[in-house]
C-alpha cells in the first residue's frame, strides 16, 4: 500500500511538473503566425489548431487549463502570434478576443475596383467577392440614392480596421456608415441618423467624384466645381477625362491611358458624348470634394488644364484655354 501511495505521489508530481512546463514555458513562433479560429470550434479543436501552428506546447495541457479555470468561452477570430508567450498568455488572449485587425487604406478617389483590390491585398478575401457586394447591395443606400445601381460614391475614403470574421457586407456597410457620418457633418443630409437628405444628394456625389479625380489640390476643388457648374448652365458637355476612364473600366477595356479615339467611347459615362452628369459617381470622393460640389466657387471659368506641376490653369474662354494648353505642352516638353 505504501508503495502504491509513493507511486501515486510521484505521478502527481510528474503530472504537475508536466502541466507547469506545458503552460508556463514560453513558446516562440518560428515566424509571425496567423491562426484563424472559426465560430463553432470546440476547445479541443482550438487547442489542436494552436499546437499545429507552433504557438503552444501541448493541446492537452491547454484544454485542461481551460476547464480548470472555468472562465468565459474562447473567442473565434484570427490571431497573430509574433513573440514568445506561455500557453496561459495565449489562453488569456483568446478569452479576451484579442483578434488581429487588417488595416485597409482607402484613399480619396478610389473607385469600387480599387477598393476591392485593397480588400484583397489586405488578406480579407477576393476582390471579386467585394465587387459582388458593391454592385448589388444597394439597399445600404436606398434612402440616400434610390436609383443607384452600385455603392460607388458612398464607400467613404478612410483607414479601416477589419477582421477576417467580418463579411464583405460588413466592410461595405462600415464604409457607407462613414459616408453618412461625414455627410451629416457637412449638411449633405439631415443631422440625424436616417434623416432625409437636405440637398439633391446623388448629383452632388456624382460631381464630387469627378472633382476628386480631376485635382489633388484641395484649394482648387471649388474652382473645378465652378467650371462644371458653368458648363452645365450653358448646356455644354463636361468633357471630363476621368469619366471616360471609368466608362472603359466598367467594360474592362481601359488600357491605362486615354487616346483621342477614346473620347468617342460609347457609354453613358462618357461626358464628351453625353451632356450633363454621368448616371452615377465615378469614384468615392472625400469631404473636401463633397463640400466643393455643394458650394462651387463663383467664377466664370469654363475650362481648366494642368500646369504640369500638380495644379491647374483656369480659363474663361476657349482662346485663353488654348494658350494654357500650349503652356502646359511647353512645360511637359522641357521635362
Amino acid at each position: 500500500m505504501r508503495t502504491f501511495f509513493i507511486f501515486l505521489l510521484l505521478a502527481v508530481f510528474a503530472g504537475g511538473g508536466w502541466l507547469a512546463w506545458s503552460l508556463l514555458q514560453p513558446v516562440t513562433p518560428a515566424a509571425q503566425t496567423l491562426v484563424l479560429l472559426h465560430p463553432g470550434y470546440s476547445t479541443r479543436r482550438i487547442a489542436s489548431e494552436l499546437k499545429a501552428a507552433g504557438v503552444i506546447r501541448s493541446a492537452d495541457a491547454f484544454v485542461l487549463w481551460h476547464y480548470l479555470r472555468h472562465r468565459r468561452s474562447l473567442k473565434a477570430g484570427e490571431y497573430l502570434f509574433a513573440k514568445s508567450a506561455t500557453s496561459i498568455d495565449v489562453h488569456r488572449r483568446l478569452a479576451h478576443g484579442d483578434v488581429y485587425f487588417h488595416t485597409v487604406v482607402i484613399p480619396e478617389g478610389f473607385n469600387i475596383f480599387d477598393i476591392a483590390q485593397a480588400i484583397q491585398n489586405a488578406g480579407l478575401g477576393s476582390s471579386d467577392e467585394f465587387l459582388k457586394v458593391a454592385t448589388s447591395d444597394t439597399a445600404l443606400i436606398a434612402d440616400l440614392a434610390p436609383d443607384a445601381k452600385t455603392l460607388e460614391g458612398y464607400l467613404f475614403p478612410n483607414t479601416y480596421e477589419f477582421t477576417r470574421m467580418q463579411t464583405m457586407q460588413d466592410m461595405a456597410a462600415a464604409m457607407v456608415k462613414q459616408f453618412r457620418q461625414v455627410a451629416r457633418e457637412i449638411g449633405l443630409v439631415a443631422d440625424a441618423p436616417g434623416g432625409a437628405q437636405t440637398t439633391d444628394l446623388q448629383p452632388t456625389v456624382i460631381l464630387a467624384s469627378i472633382i476628386e479625380k480631376e485635382t489633388a489640390a484641395p484649394e482648387e476643388r471649388a474652382l473645378v466645381a465652378s467650371v462644371y457648374e458653368n458648363r452645365m448652365a450653358q448646356h455644354e458637355a463636361l468633357q471630363a477625362d476621368p469619366s471616360v476612364i471609368y466608362a472603359e473600366l466598367l467594360q474592362g477595356s481601359y488600357s491605362g491611358a486615354l487616346h483621342h479615339a477614346d473620347m468617342q467611347f460609347k457609354s453613358a459615362y462618357n461626358t464628351y458624348t453625353h451632356p450633363g452628369l454621368p448616371p452615377g459617381p465615378i469614384g468615392n470622393p472625400g469631404k473636401v470634394s463633397l463640400e466643393a460640389a455643394m458650394h462651387p466657387a463663383n467664377t466664370g471659368y469654363l475650362y481648366f488644364v494642368s500646369n504640369g506641376n500638380g495644379h491647374h490653369r483656369f480659363a474663361h474662354s476657349l482662346e485663353e484655354h488654348n494658350k494654357n494648353v500650349a503652356a502646359y505642352r511647353k512645360v511637359m516638353a522641357g521635362k
